[in-house]
């Protein structure tokens, strides 16, 4: 374990020096830009690299209420989501995209990932808990465009072959989904 991961262990992201947060921040963003732009290429086995195998990506669905319903805007983990995957099921989605088979993504969507004001929140051992802010465009024929906007809490986790994402928790801000279906990848 090196000095920086021995901090982060001791006192999380806090305990690095000016430096040391900027590299990590640095890192953390390359890693992300670098995971966005292969999914805007459709290299979804190359993004399969990236995933931890035990990796959990959940969507919960949120819902419109009262600020005295608010702990309830969102979904339990557990109950309904548009996205409760483990590696597994990205695997099978993934294969479903390449084989044609899925009338959503043939012909395929275009999208673009747009990551903004991340944010190392969290720093324990070799994990890091990321948080971001994204836009997702993606248009497909000639004319269904679609958008979503929200944020991700991603946990990111070094191993001995890089950065991995071990888990992705994305928080839409808009409660009816227009889309004609929730194919893509965020």
């Amino acid at each position: 374990m090196g000095l920086a991961a021995e901090k982060t262990a001791a006192g999380g992201v806090a305990a690095l020096s000016l430096d040391e947060r900027m590299t990590l921040q640095f890192e953390i963003e390359q890693f992300l830009y670098g995971e966005a732009a292969l999914l805007d290429a459709r290299q979804y086995r190359e993004w399969l690299d990236l995933l931890t195998d035990d990796i959990l990506y959940w969507m919960p669905i949120r819902r419109t209420v009262t600020l005295a319903d608010i702990d309830r805007e969102f979904t339990r983990r557990g109950a309904m989501a548009y996205f409760d995957d483990d590696r597994e099921g990205l695997e099978t989605r993934v294969r479903k995209m390449e084989s044609g088979s899925s009338w959503s993504e043939d012909p395929p969507s275009r999208t673009r990932h747009m990551i903004t004001n991340v944010r190392v929140l969290d720093a324990s051992d070799d994990e890091y808990t990321v948080e971001v802010f994204f836009h997702l465009y993606r248009s497909r024929l000639d004319t269904e465009v679609s958008s979503w906007v929200g944020r991700r809490v991603d946990v990111v986790r070094r191993t001995g072959e890089g950065l991995k994402l071990a888990k992705r928790d994305i928080y839409l801000d808009q409660t009816l989904i227009r889309a004609t279906n929730m194919s893509t990848l965020f």
